[in-house]
């Protein structure tokens, strides 16, 4: 018999029954990307570590440009050239200017460039300046970006490409991370064949082992397919045995309630506390197991592939998440919904979608079709939240959506 829980109540309870967390290691910047960091980041120098012109044009001292116009420009005399990537040769006096490209390093004595757009040549080294700048002007002071000893990146975060590249200014070649889980992937059923191979009457190619393999590399972790495993309650149960050392356990199909699934029995032989629920209020999905063994979780999630993905991104992804210390929140927006939509209440209706922008507004047209139907989920980027104590939702209400 099912012990259904709610979507809120089976999520909360995989997150408590699981507390590890997997051990940190040392991985190159170039192979950090998506990583959970386990580490602060501070500078440990400022950030430019020099003042620089974010222009092409001429370093002043911002105090001789006061006045100037396009009826009465100021004159400078044009003592030479910064040249990039090193230090000014020259230094600058009161009445004086040097010519500067976009990310060349001011002198000291200067506090602002001019852009070249407002200067003219007159001969000689004699420039002609139409508008005047004030201190501080076209320019990036020393330090501006990062503070020595400034922390920018904390415990938890997912390192994001703009991440990787503050990381490569700070000079940080190695990161200190959180160790990738190593999940396991299982596919049971006796009407299951590789994706390489031709179906036969009655047969259909595997597709939750490789899209769950995916998901859960997405979400920083390690991804091991174990093959097709028959109906056969002796097969499943070397199989599960096969991945005692995997920090999880991901097992597609054999969680309804039917005569030959045996995956909660399976789960429970292995060791306490064994299965801790099997079902939850929510379609699609809603026989989906969960059992801790020697701490380790593991997943029964449902044979049709929507069913699969939902089960997964509700409860799986969290966990994954979770063991790595990351502290990331779903992708949650609202939208307004095309169409009438019925539920049943008591239970949470996740229904492909289609998000898309009209306007200043978000709209979601609902995708429908059997769980079964992998066409659904590559024609939607969203799953549309129907709570569960409502019996439908009505065209132009504002509806929870989760990216997907």
């Amino acid at each position: 018999m099912l012990t259904v829980l709610s979507v809120a109540e089976a999520k909360e309870k995989i997150l408590a029954a699981v507390q590890a967390r997997t051990e940190q290691e040392p991985v190159l910047l170039a192979a950090a990307t998506g990583r959970t960091l386990a580490q602060p980041v501070a500078a440990e120098e400022d950030l430019p570590s020099f003042a620089r012109s974010t222009m092409d044009g001429f370093a002043v001292i911002a105090q001789d440009t006061y006045g100037a116009s396009e009826a009465m420009p100021a004159l400078f005399d044009v003592r030479g050239e910064i040249l990039m990537g090193r230090e000014p040769e020259t230094a600058l006096a009161p009445g004086e200017a040097l010519r500067i490209s976009t990310g060349g390093m001011l002198p000291t004595e200067s506090d602002a460039v001019v852009m070249v757009e407002h200067t003219e040549m007159l001969g000689g080294n004699i420039m002609a300046l139409n508008r005047a700048v004030a201190p501080g002007e076209n320019i990036i002071v020393r330090g501006e970006d990062l503070r020595a000893g400034e922390g920018i990146l904390f415990p938890g975060h997912v390192l994001r490409p703009q991440d990787i590249g503050v990381l490569a200014a700070l000079g940080q070649t190695l990161v200190t991370v959180a160790k990738r889980p190593r999940v396991a992937i299982i596919s049971t059923g006796d009407e299951l064949v590789m994706p390489d191979a031709v179906p036969k009457a009655g047969q259909i190619r595997d597709i939750n082992s490789f899209m769950l393999s995916s998901w859960v590399e997405s979400c920083g972790a390690v991804a091991d397919r174990h093959g097709i495993i028959p109906d056969s309650k002796d097969a499943l149960r070397a199989a599960l045995q096969r991945t005692a050392a995997y920090d999880c356990i991901i097992l597609s199909g054999g969680s309804s309630a039917g005569a030959r699934d045996y995956t909660a029995a399976c789960i429970d032989e292995l060791g306490k506390p064994g299965v801790l629920f099997h079902g939850v209020s929510m379609r699609p999905g809603k026989p989906l197991i969960f059992g801790v063994v020697n701490g380790k979780p593991y997943f029964g999630l449902s044979g049709n592939p929507t069913s699969a993905m939902v089960g997964f991104l509700l409860f799986v992804r969290p966990l994954l998440r979770q063991m790595q210390g990351a502290i990331t929140l779903l992708p949650l927006l609202r939208a307004k919904v095309e169409r009438n939509l019925s539920s049943a209440s008591g239970r949470e209706d996740y229904i492909r979608a289609w998000l898309y922008a009209e306007g200043d507004e978000l709209w979601a047209r609902p995708i429908l079709g059997q769980a079964n139907l992998i066409s659904t989920v590559v024609r939607g980027n969203a799953l549309l939240r129907i709570p569960q104590n409502r019996e439908g939702v009505e065209a132009g209400e504002s509806v929870e959506v989760l990216l997907i």
